[in-house]
């Protein structure tokens, strides 16, 4: 399963030059609701937020959502055993939550920052190019 970061997301519903590989939309893939938020205050910010409403509508569509529940957030007040940003460190409690159901996820992510912080805390990254 992929876990899937609010890099990803934009840099796909922005054309960025660098684009997940399609592959990528072909595996089950889930990420925290704070990717919700982040998408849209992305968006918005740049003035995006009604040309790309159904691109983004669609692309929060296929997701799973991790919700921002209780042990969630509890997780992302302890240490990561290395100093990650509070975005991240939802993100990483996400992932960590994730880990402790049983799942095997992948961070796909072109934020070299909370790569660095899942790869010390164990989580696998995905190929991106």
């Amino acid at each position: 399963m992929i876990y899937l970061d609010t890099s990803v997301a934009l840099a796909h519903l922005l054309a960025e030059d660098r684009r997940p590989p399609l592959a990528i939309w072909e595996e089950p893939i889930i990420t925290s609701r704070l990717l919700e938020y982040e998408v849209w205050n992305r968006l918005h910010s740049r003035g995006l937020g009604v040309s790309h409403r159904a691109a983004a509508e669609s692309l929060l569509g296929r997701l799973a959502f991790v919700e921002l529940l209780r042990p969630v957030l509890t997780r992302a007040t302890e240490s990561f055993s290395a100093p990650v940003r509070t975005l991240d460190a939802l993100h990483l409690a996400s992932m960590d939550f994730l880990l402790r159901q049983g799942q095997r996820i992948r961070l796909a992510s072109y934020d070299q920052r909370l790569n660095a912080g899942a790869a010390k805390v164990g989580i696998e990254l995905y190929p991106l190019h």
